[in-house]
C-alpha cells in the first residue's frame, strides 16, 4: 500500500467512526425521548439529523475519491467497498431515530398508554446490537460481527410481540388508536435499525474475510468467542 492510500485509508476510517458514533447518540436519544416522553430531547435529534446527512455525503465522497485514484484491491478494496455500504446503513438508521424521536413527540404531547410491554428492552437489544456491530467494525471482530446476526431474531420476536399487544389495545381502546399507532410505529423503527446493524456486520464480515453471508442463518454456538 503507498503512503498516499494509507493515509486516505486511515482519513476514511476516521470519518465512518465518527459517522457511527452520531447515528449511535442520534439512536440513544430518540429512545430516551421516547420512553421518558421528553419532547425537548426528540426536538434534539430531529434537528441534529442535517448534520448526519453531511456526514454521509463526507465519507461517500472520500470512498469515490479511494477508489479513482489509488484503484485499491484486496483488503483494502473489500474495505471502501464495505464502508461505502456501512455509510448508507448509518445514515438509514439516523433517519430511524429521526422518525422514532417524531413519534416520542407525539406521545410526549398527549396523555401516557397504559400498555403492558417492556419497550426498553427491545430497545436496549437493538442499541446493543448497532453498538456490537460498530464495535466489530473498530476493531475487525467477526466473532463480534457474528453475534450481532444472532441477536436479530429476538428483536423480530419482540417486534412481533408489540403488534399483538397494540391489537389488542386497540380494541379495548378504540379512542387512543392514533397514539397506540404511534408507538407501534416507534417500535417498527426500533426494528427496522435492527435490521441496518445486522447489515453491518455482514460487511464487516465480508470486509474481513471476504465471505458474503447475505441471506445466510447465522448459527451461535458456545465456542465462538465472547
Amino acid at each position: 500500500m503507498s503512503i498516499h492510500l494509507r493515509k486516505e485509508i486511515e482519513r476514511l476510517k476516521k470519518q465512518i467512526l465518527l459517522m457511527g458514533a452520531e447515528v449511535e447518540e442520534a439512536v440513544r436519544k430518540s429512545v430516551e425521548a421516547l420512553i421518558s416522553r421528553d419532547f425537548k430531547l426528540s426536538q434534539e435529534v430531529i434537528e441534529h439529523d442535517e448534520e448526519l446527512d453531511h456526514l454521509e455525503v463526507e465519507v461517500e465522497e472520500a470512498c469515490l475519491k479511494i477508489l479513482a485514484l489509488h484503484q485499491p484491491v484486496a483488503i483494502d478494496l473489500r474495505y471502501v467497498i464495505a464502508v461505502l455500504k456501512m455509510n448508507n446503513d448509518l445514515e438509514r438508521i439516523g433517519d430511524l431515530a429521526v422518525n422514532i424521536a417524531e413519534r416520542a413527540a407525539y406521545l410526549a404531547t398527549h396523555p401516557p398508554l397504559d400498555v403492558p410491554i417492556d419497550l426498553r428492552a427491545m430497545a436496549d437489544l437493538t442499541q446493543a446490537m448497532l453498538r456490537k456491530a460498530l464495535d466489530s467494525l473498530v476493531n475487525s471482530n467477526v466473532a463480534l460481527a457474528r453475534q450481532v446476526r444472532t441477536s436479530d431474531d429476538e428483536v423480530d420476536a419482540l417486534n412481533r410481540e408489540m403488534f399483538i399487544v397494540i391489537q389488542d389495545y386497540i380494541r379495548a381502546n378504540p379512542e387512543r388508536v392514533a397514539e397506540a399507532i404511534h408507538l407501534l410505529s416507534a417500535s417498527r423503527h426500533l426494528e427496522r435499525i435492527a435490521d441496518q446493524a445486522n447489515n453491518i456486520a455482514e460487511d464487516v464480515i465480508y470486509m474481513v474475510e471476504g465471505e458474503i453471508v447475505r441471506h445466510k442463518p447465522e448459527v451461535y454456538t458456545d465456542a465462538e468467542p465472547a
